[in-house]
């Protein structure tokens, strides 16, 4: 009998347990694959898993048909899998490996809620809407392994996901991304992209910043100069190194804009993975790049032009000349014909009012409409683009200096400097977006040598989620005029989709949690632990985000 070795013994046991930490890495083991990001409202682990196979079928009903469908052109990209998509009525059982149906589901989910339940057997997912289908799929999506969100080739399986139970629904009906595309542009290609990485993130408000000083980004057709003269620039500017993009056209020119047809095929594929496309035409500031168009609605006549570096400029529309708002409602008109939303951004921030006290028009305008002063003349300037909107059943949300005591009632205040609180006591909704906490343009380290030029400020990624998007001194009464909140992204110092996802990513991630996980929930610690799973499905999708996912 051979003699017992308790060091080799030792030494087997560990190679075992090495073995099988790597065999459960691997297979997708619940620890890994709950790693739900942002956290659901519940989530519960069961013993076993569900293998998704060549064999699955995905049973759906007209609500669910979509997202389904979505969900079979994802899976198939990695797995390799052409999971039919059948109707429950067609197929006449429920036995089906993945099914979406309504029978059953809770109505205090709202449209955006949804049940998920694993077992060995089958996928369950209840919802009560369309959005609740889709949000649903997604959360399934990140319980398979990591590599299921790989955009190359087919990967090896086996695919296993946990027996969970999931109930889960938003904290905010408005989950936001703002992209500037006016100061450096983004292709189609590259603004569907960020469209997917948001969806995976159950954001549902993609906010296009179209235009600035820098840049027109979208075609008029009723002022073709716009995009002749407006969208381009002769060099791409703020001391960045020109080869830092590829944003040029064919006459060596710096930009480019989005044609209407572009428009309508973003808008639709947002739609698709129901993202809510707002668009910000910016007025009566950051005006610069329709005036080097049309200088005949400015104060003085020009000249204007695109080619500068600052982010705040002299471009400011003429209050005094009723032809100004002729032009703005042409192009308010083509916008909301392409946009379906409920609101139309129009900036309204950072406005010099020094170019109105000096011109003999814009005082005439204030005599005759009995206005103490410039500032009562933007608010002048903002009520006229209200009505005509209004009229037009499209509702006004602006920056927080349109804040004043004479907003329509529909009109909704982005707050990124102050005035959220006192905007929703006063009855407006109010969006979040205090530059503290979400500008993701701002540093990412202290240490400034080891990260790309970015804005002045410093925003951790445990900053960003500490976020908290109802203020403290709120009343309980004005609370649900919060709507939500929305982190943005300006990139006077981001000329690439690539420093763009550096930029955004993981603290777009981690403000996705805030948005809509419940607050009781918020824990640095544990989102630390399901960033580190993470990040892996985002390089997966060829997303270049700044490693950041170590535990405290």
């Amino acid at each position: 009998m051979a003699k017992f070795k308790p060091g080799v013994f030792s030494l087997a046991l560990g190679v075992a347990a090495a073995l099988l930490l790597v065999a459960i890495k691997w297979l997708g083991a619940p620890a890994e694959s709950a790693a739900v990001v942002p956290l659901p409202q519940h989530l519960s682990t069961q013993r076993g898993h569900f293998r998704l196979g060549a064999a699955t079928r995905l049973e759906v009903e007209p609500t669910s048909q979509s997202a389904a469908e979505l969900l079979a052109r994802r899976l198939r990209i990695a797995t390799g899998f052409a999971l039919p998509v059948l109707s429950q009525r067609s197929s006449g059982v429920e036995d089906a490996g993945i099914l979406l149906t309504s029978k059953g589901a809770h109505q205090d989910l709202g449209p955006e809620g949804y049940e998920l339940e694993v077992t060995p057997g089958q996928v369950r997912i209840r919802a009560t809407g369309e959005a609740g289908f889709f949000y649903a799929t997604q959360t399934l999506l990140e319980l398979l392994p990591a590599r299921m969100f790989s955009v190359h080739a087919v990967v090896p399986g086996p695919w296993l996901m946990p027996c969970v139970r999931v109930e889960d629904r938003p904290r905010f009906t408005w989950r936001g991304a703002m992209l500037d595309v006016s100061r450096h542009f983004f292709t189609v290609d590259e603004v569907k992209k960020f469209l997917d990485v948001m969806a995976l993130h159950k954001l549902n408000v993609f906010h296009w910043h179209l235009t600035d000083d820098q840049g027109w980004r979208i075609e008029i057709k009723k002022y073709p100069r716009l995009t002749q003269v407006g969208a381009w620039r002769k060099r791409i500017g703020f001391n960045l190194d020109p080869k830092s993009s590829t944003a040029y056209g064919p006459d060596a020119r710096y930009g480019g804009f989005y044609t209407q047809d572009q428009v309508r095929e973003i808008v639709a594929y947002a739609q698709e993975r129901h993202i809510t496309v707002l668009p910000e035409i910016e007025m009566p500031g950051h005006s610069s790049a329709a005036l080097a168009a049309y200088p005949q609605f400015s104060c003085s006549g020009g000249p204007y032009t695109t080619d500068m570096s600052e982010a705040v400029s002299a471009g400011v529309y003429c209050a005094g000349k009723d032809a100004t708002f002729t032009f703005l409602e042409d192009v308010l008109t083509e916008v909301r014909q392409l946009f379906p939303g409920e609101f139309i951004h129009i900036g309204g921030d950072e406005v010099p009012r020094h170019n109105w006290h000096n011109c003999p028009l814009c005082q005439a305008r204030i005599k005759q409409e009995g206005l103490a002063n410039e500032r009562d003349l933007e608010s002048y300037f903002v009520r006229r683009i209200e009505t005509f909107l209004n009229a037009h059943n499209r509702r006004v949300i602006g920056w927080s200096e349109i804040r004043n005591d004479q907003l329509a009632p529909s009109t909704a205040v982005m707050d990124w400097i102050g005035g959220g609180t006192e905007a929703a006591q006063a009855g407006h909704d109010v969006v979040m977006c205090p530059e503290e906490y979400c500008y993701l343009d701002f540093y990412q380290s202290l240490d400034r040598s080891r990260e790309p030029t970015a804005a002045g400020a410093y925003l951790p990624l445990s900053k960003a989620y500490a976020f908290e998007p109802v203020p403290a001194n709120l009343g309980a009464a004005a609370r649900p005029r919060i709507l939500g909140a929305q982190g943005n992204l300006w990139t006077e110092y981001i000329p690439s989709a690539s420093q763009l996802e550096y930029m955004a990513f993981p603290r777009l991630s981690a403000l996705s949690e805030v948005f809509w996980s419940p607050k009781p929930s918020r824990n640095w610690r544990d989102f630390a632990r399901r960033l580190s799973v993470h990040e892996q499905r985002l390089k997966q999708l060829d997303v270049n985000f700044r490693p950041e996912a170590k535990p405290p």
